[in-house]
């Protein structure tokens, strides 16, 4: 990490260790999770984001901390709907078999985050690249005029503004540029 400001506080640890999560969370109003297994995983089932998941929201209960940004995926929950028929029925089955293990996670992860009592927004975002902002990120609960992909700059800020907005209250929005 080359990025320095001074309100920003780098912390090493395992995100399955308790301990670093409440001193990460310490003192905060709210926390954005943005764990995944990057790249494409190795199509194996696995439990990770789920499990750092249930944990990272057992210690906001107890900090009292309520608001909670999570990231997933397009493909996860009902957003699976949104994508054309042909990505659903051929393109993911034939191409993209490694892409089910991390669906599969994200909607444990989603499922817990949506029965908690916590102030949540479920982020599903298309591809993210690398590059400069646009500048402008597309947000839709219904699928329509999405992109394929969202630039990581712009991902990141909308995440931000979502600490203070009510607009995707309780919602899983899918956004990208």
């Amino acid at each position: 990490m080359t990025t320095t400001h001074s309100r920003l506080h780098v912390m090493e640890g395992q995100v399955t260790d308790r301990s670093v999560i409440c001193q990460v969370i310490e003192g905060q109003d709210a926390v954005i999770q943005t764990l995944g297994l990057g790249g494409k995983g190795d199509g194996k089932p696995t439990t990770f984001v789920s499990e750092a998941n249930r944990l990272i929201m057992e210690e906001m209960e107890k900090a009292g901390i309520s608001r909670y940004i999570a990231i997933s995926v397009i493909g996860a929950g009902d957003s699976l709907h949104f994508m054309p028929w042909i990505y659903r029925k051929a393109i993911m089955p034939l191409f993209m078999g490694w892409f089910q293990a991390i669906i599969d996670d994200k909607n444990r992860m989603d499922a817990m985050i949506r029965q908690s009592n916590l102030d949540w927004t479920i982020m599903r975002c298309t591809t993210i690249k690398d590059g400069q902002a646009k500048g402008q990120v597309k947000a839709s609960l219904d699928g329509k005029g999405l992109k394929f992909s969202i630039t990581a700059p712009d991902m990141a800020s909308f995440f931000v503004e979502q600490i203070a907005s009510k607009e995707f209250l309780r919602q899983s929005p899918v956004i990208s540029n």
